[in-house]
């Protein structure tokens, strides 16, 4: 078993060996007598017994982690849904919930649709240049032709 943080806790798929006793299953108190069993939080599961608390999706299926608190075991999703933080899009002023992707410059998070420059909403790829100029978030174009109204040229490299 490999803690994370304190709520977050891996999941392992294991072998079950012909040849040893079955184990008992920590969600239905039954013998194990499946060819797989999960190992989490110290405690073996038929894989059908460890279940999100919320939305019963098996842990197993979703992904290697879960997520406990408050004496609930919860999926990623749930888990954040119920404990994580939430905040507002600085481009949208809108609700950005625990669980949605967002990009960030600075402090400023952005819901991945808001993430393009806010002047031309030319949408930003992977690697691409962004500028952070007054809280707005430019694109290097945008940004360089700001900088020449102002009198200054932009140093290229």
């Amino acid at each position: 078993l490999k803690r994370g943080k304190e709520e977050d806790v891996s999941i392992q798929m294991l072998s079950v060996q012909p040849d040893t006793k079955p184990k008992g299953c920590a969600g239905c108190n039954r013998k194990i007598k499946d060819r797989y069993l999960l190992k989490a939080l110290d405690k073996y599961w038929h894989e059908d017994c460890l279940k999100c608390a919320c939305c019963d999706c098996r842990l197993g299926e979703v992904g290697s982690t879960l997520y406990t608190k408050a004496n609930l075991i919860l999926c990623r999703r749930d888990y954040l849904r119920l404990f994580g933080v939430t905040g507002n899009c600085a481009a949208c002023s809108k609700l950005i919930p625990a669980f949605e992707m967002v990009m960030r410059a600075k402090e400023n998070v952005y819901h991945l649709d808001c993430f393009a420059c806010q002047l031309c909403n030319q949408r930003f790829c992977v690697g691409d240049k962004f500028f952070l100029k007054n809280n707005m978030i430019l694109c290097q174009t945008d940004y360089e032709e700001g900088l020449m109204k102002e009198g200054y040229a932009p140093q290229v490299r």
